[in-house]
């Protein structure tokens, strides 16, 4: 199979991306006016009939003081990663970043690699041996997934330093997803353990109502995300940050992003932004506040978040993130165990893969990159 590569624009990009039943929201062509300090391509691969087969949006981060880029293309390219010609879909590729005067090239092949049901999860971490989520055998293995790794690492692709929960820009190797295929809600919520389904209830009972808001309503989704960073110690992103995202996704696609919000006595108690790509629904940003949590707001929306995507006809509900910690006293061990509640599986990915175009700058990044 001849392939070949060249720039595209954005309206091929997506309609690329809307005929496939799901990608990464960060392989969209809007994702590109989210990150304003990177410069972006949208690249398109042709088979021998001029059929475009796959797109890459590729993100360029400039080199301090000299014109080298490194080229990043997150949770991407859409490509068929298990072609037996794998060679002829990333060689082209590599040899065009290279003449846009990239040093580096990071990809996120998103190939699944493990999963893990929630049982599994659970007799891990009552197990005082188990501390991480790959002493656990895991209940599906793909093993075209291992293919996927060698044949990158035999084409001289490094894979990247874990990127631990995916926090910062970095992607996340684990995530935490409620597969929603041929299942019925009810099934869902069956799945729920006892303490998500009391609370559930608990919350209801209360009066708690989960809402969905606009682009005016980011001011108060920003003072709940700034609680939890003060809380939870990390550097919120500005209120700008969100309302880029919204206008840029949104135009795209009206139902590209959406804002919820539960409230109890006309109070926001808890916050979380949704982004939608075909049938995969991702929980994105969560925020909450310190009052109020005894009447469980959290639970509500994301049961609420759950069921509106369900109705959307999605696949999967994603809830990002996690780290791979099963140990009580890690202090990432809470985001897997209020994930593990809605009975849904634990994911690995392949992991990020870097190639060092230019290994002497390669390494000068590394450097500069570790000591931040």
């Amino acid at each position: 199979m001849s392939l070949t590569l060249r720039t595209i624009s954005r309206e091929q990009h997506l309609g690329f991306i809307q005929s496939q039943p799901a990608a990464s929201h960060c392989q969209v062509p809007a994702w590109a006016d989210v990150k304003t300090e990177w410069r972006s391509e949208n690249l398109g691969w042709f088979d021998k009939n001029g059929e475009l087969v796959g797109v890459g949006l590729v993100l360029y981060r400039q080199l301090p003081k000299i014109k080298r880029y490194l080229a990043y293309l997150p949770e991407g390219p859409v490509i068929n990663w298990h072609a037996p010609n794998l060679d002829d879909w990333l060689q082209p590729m590599l040899a065009h970043l290279k003449q846009q005067g990239a040093f580096s090239v990071k990809m996120g092949p998103p190939v699944v690699i493990r999963r893990w049901d929630a049982a599994a999860i659970k007799s891990g971490i009552q197990d005082p041996d188990v501390k991480r989520l790959k002493d656990v055998e895991a209940t599906h293995i793909e093993p075209r997934a291992f293919e996927v790794a060698d044949r990158l690492r035999k084409m001289g692709w490094q894979q990247a330093e874990d990127g631990g929960a995916g926090f910062g820009d970095v992607q996340p190797r684990y995530v935490f997803q409620v597969p929603l295929a041929n299942r019925s809600l009810d099934d869902v919520l069956k799945g729920f353990n006892q303490l998500w389904r009391r609370n559930i209830k608990k919350a209801e009972k209360a009066g708690v109502e989960v809402v969905q808001g606009g682009y005016e309503d980011l001011a108060e989704w920003q003072r709940l995300y700034e609680i939890t960073a003060v809380r939870d110690h990390f550097r919120p992103r500005p209120l700008s940050y969100f309302q880029r995202m919204w206008t840029v996704l949104n135009n795209e696609d009206p139902n590209r992003m959406r804002l919820y919000f539960a409230r109890h006595n006309g109070v926001n108690l808890s916050a979380a932004t949704m982004l939608v790509v075909g049938g995969h629904v991702w929980y994105s940003y969560g925020a909450s506040d310190n009052i109020g949590r005894e009447v469980r707001p959290s639970n509500a929306m994301q049961w609420r978040m759950l069921r509106d995507a369900y109705a959307m006809g999605a696949t999967v509900y994603d809830l990002r993130g996690i780290s791979d910690s099963l140990d009580e006293t890690d202090h990432l061990f809470g985001l897997i165990q209020f994930k593990v509640g809605t009975g849904g599986e634990a994911v690995e990915y392949v992991g990020e893969w870097d190639f060092p175009l230019n290994k002497l700058l390669h390494k000068a990044l590394d450097i500069y990159m570790s000591r931040r």
